[in-house]
């Protein structure tokens, strides 16, 4: 057969349809809804128009399918359709607490280098590396045998004047007795009494240097200006370490604070106010979990930054922690959650059963056994629910999963509840993936 022998056979076959389909409307009709409202003015031109549907039965589907409107075709072909299998839960309404969710990380409130300030040779170490050190503790011991052998000449040289001392002041004394007498001169006087103060200041002088070379002796003693965790040492006893290196090796260990401690983290600035206003009522509870930890710990926010970074439009917020129990490490990340209040009365729902369109949002209410449309008002989301502040009060029974497959009025097949639907979960978890 040519081609264009099958082309003929195609338009044949297609006009044979189309006039089938507006000879005996009815029939069409139960397979296309509307067909017939659609198609009436057609049928009414084709000649054999009044002899069309003369049968009984066809006389009263095309007198019906006239008769109604395109809403009760609709209405009726949505009645025709199968029930959609959904889960249902129930909109909740009570009191919920109003939370900001971030990511921060740890830092240390006090950070300290151990450097010398003279150069020595290790005698000693007296913590290992990663130790917990109070304020106050020997970390290291320097040798010290230079500077206490200065000192000891220092102290000759101080019982060597105190002899002067005592000497001029015999002479002194003895010179202005015979003054007195008749018998001495105002110059010998004179010249006893300045050689007392010579010997005076010398002394002084003396003490002055004892004084600050027991200041360096305190410098081959190392101990710690802080409570906190010492890392590790870059130098074990024996090493000669030297005042004003600045390279690695120059600092012996660092030793930071670990409690109390710092989170800092970021979030909008449009809870700025919100968040001062908690801090204004001693709230602001913040809670910090390490990334990969089951452990969590309890804080509240101290520090708020005083700019707002114009490019991300956060601020940075740090929170303290007493971290008594190491739950909290420098560096690592958290997530963090701050409670900034608990307000009373709440309408929510699971996340899932929000959807979006060109009404805006909606959801699915299930009234005997039919979804309903509703349009509602979002007005944020938390802890996998969406906050509604118009269009439920709470107490209906919505479409949790499955909505995708609904329309205004069908009928729907309820699976499960919300509250089984957890329980079934929780009983047979997900399996872990191994690979």
């Amino acid at each position: 057969m040519s081609v264009r022998s099958k082309a003929f056979s195609l338009l044949l076959i297609a006009a044979g349809g189309a006039v089938a389909a507006l000879t005996w409307p009815a029939y069409v009709e139960n397979l296309y809804p509307g067909w017939t409202e659609r198609t009436k003015e057609a049928r009414a031109k084709l000649p054999w128009a009044a002899s069309v549907g003369s049968s009984p039965a066809a006389t009263a589907a095309n007198r019906s399918g006239a008769q109604r409107s395109p809403e009760e075709i609709r209405r009726a072909a949505i009645a025709a359709r199968p029930p959609v299998p959904v889960d249902i839960d129930t909109v909740q309404r009570g009191p919920m607490p109003l939370r900001v969710d971030a990511v921060g990380t740890v830092q240390p409130i006090a950070t300290v280098s151990i450097k010398s300030r003279i150069d020595a040779q290790i005698e000693k170490i007296f913590v290992s590396d990663g130790s917990v050190v109070q304020q106050g503790d020997l970390l290291v011991q320097l040798d010290a045998r230079q500077i206490n052998a200065q000192i000891k000449q220092t102290e000759a040289n101080i019982a060597k004047d105190q002899t002067v001392v005592d000497g001029a002041v015999r002479d002194f004394n003895r010179l202005t007795e015979l003054l007195a007498r008749g018998s001495g001169t105002q110059l010998a006087v004179d010249n006893a009494r300045t050689a007392l103060a010579a010997a005076k200041a010398s002394i002084a002088a003396d003490q002055a240097l004892l004084d600050n070379q027991k200041v360096q002796l305190s410098w081959y003693t190392l101990t710690s200006p802080l409570t906190g965790r010492v890392g590790t040492f870059s130098a074990k006893a024996g090493n000669i370490i030297r005042s004003g290196d600045n390279t690695v090796t120059g600092s012996l260990a660092t030793i930071v604070q670990t409690s109390p401690i710092y989170v800092a983290f970021s979030v909008p600035q449009a809870v700025l106010a919100e968040i001062r206003e908690a801090i204004a009522r001693g709230e602001g509870i913040v809670t910090a979990t390490p990334q990969g930890g089951t452990r969590s710990a309890t804080g509240k926010v101290a520090v708020v930054d005083n700019t707002i970074d114009a490019t991300t439009g956060t601020i940075t917020l740090r929170a303290i922690f007493d971290n008594a129990d190491d739950v909290l490490w420098p560096g690592q990340l958290c997530n963090i959650r701050v409670t900034l209040r608990t307000e009373p009365d709440v309408v929510s729902i699971p996340r899932s059963a929000t959807q979006s369109g060109q009404i805006g949002n909606f959801v699915y209410l299930v009234e005997n056994g039919v979804a309903k449309l509703r349009t509602v008002k979002v007005g944020r989301f938390q802890d996998g629910r969406e906050i509604i502040i118009e269009g439920l009060k709470g107490g209906e029974t919505i479409v949790s999963d499955g909505g995708l497959l609904l329309i205004d009025g069908i009928r729907v097949d309820v699976k499960s509840r919300g509250q089984d639907k957890k329980a079934q979960d929780s009983n047979n978890p997900a399996p872990k993936d191994h690979t």
